[in-house]
C-alpha cells in the first residue's frame, strides 16, 4: 500500500472525525450558559454613541477619560 492511500484513508475516517469533535465544541462553546452577557454586550456595541478609538503606539490617553 502506497502512502497516499494509507494517508488517504486516515484523511477519510480519523481527521473527519477530530473536525467533526472539533465543531461541536466550538457550538457547544458558543452556546453555553456564561456567555450570554458576552454576547449580549457584542450585539449592543453597534448602538454605542461613540466607538472606542484603538489606541495609537506612543499616544497618550487624554484626561477625563
Amino acid at each position: 500500500m502506497d502512502t497516499y492511500s494509507i494517508l488517504r484513508q486516515i484523511a477519510d475516517s480519523w481527521v473527519l472525525l477530530m473536525m467533526f469533535g472539533f465543531f461541536l465544541g466550538c457550538i457547544l462553546w458558543a452556546f453555553r450558559p456564561g456567555s450570554r452577557p458576552l454576547h449580549d454586550d457584542a450585539a449592543r456595541l453597534i448602538f454605542s454613541p461613540e466607538p472606542e478609538q484603538p489606541l495609537q503606539r506612543g499616544a497618550k490617553r487624554e484626561a477625563g477619560q
